[in-house]
């Protein structure tokens, strides 16, 4: 409700000087509300730039103190690992995902043993980066089977737990999977370990340049509609919130992010639960190749983070993580 009138109600006057603006400004911007995406690959010594997404790159276990140190000098809280598997690791059950010695599990290895506590370590539970069909589950008669890949599931968060990950990340989207992966959890002392499902995870277009850079782009098969949700609904997100909450969830994503703020909005106000936002690849790719070609300024990217955090957001997992400390200032 708007109190007052023109002319003795003049909004435009809160916003006459920059002094002025800080004081009245609703949404702030922060490193602490970030968390960083990291591509793996195998080998050594490397830094290769994933040629879809300007400015991001994939790291060898080796070399990923390079972004793990500017990540920990800037304040981001947590960083996410995403493996890109060799092809001839790929296979249709996904079984490199239970490698002890998988480029996960070494990259946490890695990053515990030289910084102990100092950053957070997200880990995806999915197995796309590991099936040879691309898909996130196990596949009987061309249909991902959903009890089946919930097994493999939870001997998935276990491993990443037993290596030594703080947050593990449902991205699968299979009914169910929360609430065994937190008894399976809980029943092996890993009652301490953080669950941040994506809960609302659309089957978009705008996952493209991830998925080269992780390699899964060429192989998957089909799309992902009969268990990612469909774009044109939003009670649907609310109904799925409310079971990974009953189930064990501490924390939820939305993801996309920017085509999905209301959805973001929505959760917030109805379950005030941390709700985070993942700003996509095809998001990011967007904003920056049209910065490059100079059909918008770098501010769009500055406003395009802010306004998850108008929506409600806790948190954003965000490829411009690494960059933020220059974004705000």
């Amino acid at each position: 409700m708007i109190t007052g009138n023109y002319p003795n109600l003049r909004l435009r006057r809160n916003r006459k000087q920059s002094w002025s603006r800080r004081l009245i400004q609703e949404s702030e911007l922060s490193p602490n509300d970030f968390i960083l995406p990291i591509f793996l690959v195998d080998g050594s010594n490397k830094r290769e730039p994933v040629s879809t997404m300007p400015g991001v790159y994939r790291y060898t276990v080796n070399r990923i103190s390079q972004v793990v140190d500017r990540a920990i000098k800037i304040g981001i809280p947590m960083v996410a690992l995403f493996p890109k598997t060799k092809n001839s690791l790929k296979n249709e059950i996904g079984s490199e995902s239970l490698n002890k010695n998988n480029l996960v599990c070494k990259a946490i290895i890695e990053i515990k043993k030289r910084y102990k506590n100092k950053i957070g370590i997200m880990c995806d539970v999915a197995l796309d980066p590991y099936t040879s069909h691309g898909h996130d589950g196990l596949v009987r008669s061309n249909q991902i089977i959903n009890d089946e890949t919930i097994e493999v599931l939870i001997n998935q968060s276990l491993l990443q737990a037993e290596m030594g990950c703080d947050v593990l990340a449902p991205s699968d989207m299979m009914d169910g999977r929360i609430g065994k992966i937190r008894k399976a959890l809980d029943k092996s002392g890993y009652q301490n370990v953080q669950i941040l499902s994506y809960a609302a995870k659309y089957a978009s277009s705008f996952y493209g340049p991830f998925r080269d850079a992780v390699g899964s782009k060429g192989s998957l098969k089909g799309d992902k509609k009969t268990y990612q949700m469909d774009f044109r609904n939003s009670d649907e997100a609310l109904r799925e919130v409310a079971l990974d909450i009953k189930e064990g969830a501490d924390m939820v994503m939305v993801k996309p992010g920017m085509p999905y703020l209301d959805i973001i909005k929505s959760i917030k106000e109805k379950f005030r639960i941390p709700v985070f936002a993942y700003q996509v690849s095809g998001e990011y790719s967007l904003i920056s190749n049209a910065i490059q070609k100079k059909l918008i300024n770098e501010d769009a990217i500055f406003e395009s983070l802010v306004a998850f955090k108008r929506a409600g957001a806790s948190a954003i997992v965000s490829y411009y993580a690494d960059r933020i400390d220059k974004i705000i200032k």
